[in-house]
């Protein structure tokens, strides 16, 4: 690989400013221990200045004995008419104690006027100033270009002054900022371009995706000469959000061959997990259109693709999704051939031959079932329970005898109250139950899992993770038909169910059904690979 590109990481600072983003103490201290074993060069813990919880976090940091990463503490330039030693602002970054301070300062002639109020001299020396204060104090320092390339077409000789003003102060790294996300990708290059052919300082990039090309102007910026780049974890923050570094890094490593990361392309396996650990933290739905690491990343569907996939993977996928820690998937629709049929036979290591007529019959049950609102694209565990039962592979873990649901609601209590009796058949018993919920699919959920658990402990561990119903047919009013979508997980993997009624209670009840019964069958299945 070529020279490297140093990865700066400010998902703890600049993402946390994006709409509903928001991580604990303890789950700053988390992120930074993970983004440290992912292999990042630099992690930008907070504002210095800003709040008590960003200063917690350099003073508990320390504890963590990080490998490679350098915390960085981040502020701005000493303010105007105040001495450096005196700002405060400055003496919180000292006060952070980080081994780098990377500041901001303005570039464009409309902020030194309109927001600092001050002269475009007096920016000048703000800037060279704070640079050389935190040199002398042994500190890393990186300097921020805040609005750089709007500064740059309104007045390029004050914004390169700027810059010049950072670098004969001493600063280590020089980072033009796309504060506003409206610079394209031949600007940005052509731009720093010039300043790496001008400057002897190193140059960086910072840009900010409300034209949805922060990734593309990281990139441009790398491939004109910057040999860092500053971005967040799944693209966090303010207004559309930061460059995303999940793009970016792979971007580098297996298409521009830079060098990005502590354990280069090994590292880059732990890609999606990184993506999915910084979502959970801070209570983010993964999107699963995301490039590299979505559940859509690597998902066929029309049936010449998946026929093409087959053959070769490299007719309709850009990477090898496991490079990123991602895998492939073939989905189920109305689009589908006997490529998906087959494959997803494959998956479940059922021996059925693409041409064989068990491969039509499931088709044709597909095509029945899609008719009547049944949706397999999102519920992968119906399907596979559907080839089973197709090809009379599938052996019922239990049998319904009935169940029964109550909603009683009355004018002494607000609340309505739920309960669902349910009784089924397990080998020859009758196991009869009852179960409280604060809704009917609640009630008759813990109903079912109540009964099953004394044969089968296992679904004690299975718990709902996402609910989802939809009107198919809504001309129909309250008599419409309902379709059901069910997602579950047993804290270790997640899988999906669906079912389709006019009774929503029915639709619920079938989700639910397959959603145990494909447990117990992946159960099985692995019990049957260990040579249990």
């Amino acid at each position: 690989m070529s020279s490297r590109v140093a990865i700066y990481d400010t998902t703890l600072r600049d993402g946390t400013q994006g709409e509903g983003i928001s991580f604990s103490g303890t789950g700053k201290l988390r992120v930074a221990e993970r983004l440290d074993a992912f292999g990042v060069d630099y992690i930008e813990g907070g504002y210095a200045a800003s709040n008590p919880k960003d200063m917690a976090f350099f003073r508990d940091v320390k504890r963590l004995n990080l490998k490679h990463a350098k915390v960085a503490a981040f502020g701005s330039t000493r303010r105007a008419k105040i001495a450096v030693g005196e700002d405060p602002g400055v003496l919180a970054m000292m006060e952070a104690d980080t081994p780098v301070v990377t500041f901001f300062g303005k570039s464009w002639k409309l902020h030194v006027r309109d927001i600092l109020r001050t002269t475009p001299e007096e920016n000048v020396a703000m800037i060279a100033d704070t640079v050389r204060y935190f040199k002398e104090r042994g500190k890393e320092v990186i300097y921020d270009a805040e609005h750089f390339f709007d500064g740059f077409k309104d007045d390029p000789e004050y914004a390169i002054s700027t810059l010049r003003a950072a670098a004969e102060a001493g600063a280590d790294m020089l980072v033009p900022c796309d504060t506003n996300g409206g610079t394209l990708p031949h600007e940005v290059h052509e731009i720093i371009r010039d300043l790496t052919n001008t400057f002897d300082t190193p140059f960086g990039i910072h840009t900010h995706n409300d034209s949805e090309l922060g990734v593309a102007n990281s990139l441009e910026a790398i491939r004109a000469g910057a040999v860092h780049v500053q971005g967040t974890i799944n693209g966090f923050g303010e207004r559309c959000g930061n460059a995303n570094l999940v793009s970016i890094i792979p971007n580098l490593l297996l298409k521009m061959k830079r060098d990005c990361l502590k354990d280069g392309l090994d590292s880059l396996k732990q890609l999606r997990d990184v993506s999915s650990f910084v979502n959970e933290l801070s209570n983010q739905r993964p999107w699963a259109k995301a490039a590299f690491v979505g559940d859509s990343a690597f998902a066929h569907k029309a049936g010449m693709h998946v026929d093409g996939i087959r053959k070769n993977p490299h007719s309709f996928e850009h990477i090898e999704p496991e490079k990123v820690g991602n895998k492939r998937r073939i989905l189920i629709s109305e689009l589908s051939g006997a490529s998906n049929v087959f494959l997803k036979a494959v998956e479940m290591n059922l021996q059925v031959d693409k041409s064989s007529p068990e491969v039509k019959d499931i088709l044709r049950e597909l095509e029945r079932l899609e008719k009547e609102g049944y949706e397999f694209e999102a519920a992968e565990a119906s399907f596979k329970l559907l080839i089973q039962k197709v090809l009379k592979a599938h052996r019922p873990f239990f049998g319904l005898e009935g169940y029964r649901v109550i909603v009683e609601k009355n004018a002494e209590n607000e609340d309505c109250r739920s309960e669902a009796t349910v009784k089924l058949r397990v080998n020859d018993e009758i196991e009869h139950t009852v179960a409280e919920g604060d809704g009917p699919v609640n009630a008759l959920d813990g109903a079912l899992r109540k009964a099953l658990t004394r044969f089968f402990p296992q679904i004690a561990d299975v718990f709902l993770t996402d609910f989802r119903v939809r009107i198919l047919d809504p001309e129909e009013h309250t008599a419409a038909k309902t379709r059901v979508l069910i997602e579950s997980s047993d804290g270790k993997q997640s899988w999906s169910t669906v079912g389709v009624s006019e009774n929503l209670l029915e639709a619920s009840w079938e989700a639910l059904v397959d959603s145990v019964e494909y447990k117990m069958f992946i159960d099985e299945q692995k019990t049957l690979q260990d040579g249990v």
